[in-house]
């Protein structure tokens, strides 16, 4: 058996194990999703009733859509806001999981309980434990007694001396409150941390040795060749990033589509502004792919 022949069986194995890896979700997908994925679309082009006599979808068109673009006075505010705050927050948290993922791949003691460490606000961020976090009174006084006692945030002395003296204020002004958000950013990057660490461990240490020998510095030996061997899964983390960040219960977006939904009962409204975000999402995700599968090196 040739060469070229055992590769093409490896990778028809390793398809078959992809797709039977993701056959759980397509199924449940067909069977349970499907069907309300598109009763939501045909009901933001309707006008919902409700009444003791069931439920009537009367086609309105686009009027939901143009409520939501003309006549809703912060739809458009909140869309463009929770787009800046997912470009500064995906980039953040790529640029914290790269760094967290080399400290992490290098030998030290103590290496197994660090990596657990920071994949903790993982499982934290899931499930009852997100209801305990959220609703716990003794979390809250504490923080609240630490704020008032120090009477300033981490960096609030530095952002007050760098703002009077105008030192870029606007940049400033982002760059601090990343560093407020430091430990959000940790909590939402143990996913990635995890992969840019397997994908760190696949590349050959001859490589390193090889550059060593050539005398690359380990700077150059980050940009020509970690970078370049890991760059797949920047764009896999990228995309997961984006989808993580616009379904996360604080965002302003999805806050008002449940309120529209479970408060005021307006149903059809609701399936408008869902698919305008859904649309906002995907088109974020397409450039997003489009521009970074640009860069992206992809090797044997």
């Amino acid at each position: 058996m040739s060469k070229k022949t055992k590769q093409k069986n490896l990778a028809k194995k390793r398809a078959v194990s992809g797709y039977l890896f993701i056959l759980p979700f397509i199924l449940g997908f067909l069977f349970f999703m499907v069907k309300p994925f598109f009763q939501s679309l045909y009901m933001s082009f309707c006008t919902v009733d409700i009444s003791a006599q069931g439920v009537k979808y009367i086609f309105a068109g686009l009027d939901n859509y143009k409520r939501a673009f003309l006549i809703d006075p912060e739809f458009n505010q909140m869309l463009t806001d929770e787009v800046w705050r997912m470009v500064i927050n995906s980039i953040s948290t790529i640029i914290f999981s790269i760094f967290v993922a080399l400290m992490l791949n290098t030998q030290f003691k103590g290496r197994a309980f660090v990596r657990a460490v920071f994949f903790l606000p993982v499982i934290f961020s899931s499930g009852i434990i997100v209801g305990l976090d959220a609703n716990n009174a003794l979390l809250s006084s504490m923080a609240k007694s630490a704020e008032a006692s120090t009477g300033s945030s981490v960096t609030a002395v530095l952002e007050q001396i760098l703002t009077s003296a105008n030192v870029g204020s606007k940049f400033m002004d982002t760059i601090f409150d990343i560093v407020n958000r430091v430990y959000d950013i940790a909590s939402a990057s143990g996913i990635q941390i995890i992969i840019f660490l397997s994908a760190l461990q696949t590349i050959p240490q001859s490589m390193y040795e090889a550059a060593d020998i050539e005398g690359c510095t380990k700077w150059e030996s980050l940009w020509k060749i970690t970078m370049p061997m890991i760059s797949s899964m920047f764009l896999v983390n990228w995309i997961y990033t984006i989808v993580d960040f616009f379904t996360k219960t604080d965002n302003q977006i999805m806050n008002k589509i449940k309120t529209q939904m479970t408060t005021y009962m307006a149903y059809d409204f609701s399936s408008a502004l869902a698919w305008i975000y859904f649309a906002v999402v995907m088109v974020m995700v397409g450039v997003s792919a489009l521009i970074i599968s640009k860069v992206v090196y992809y090797y044997e």
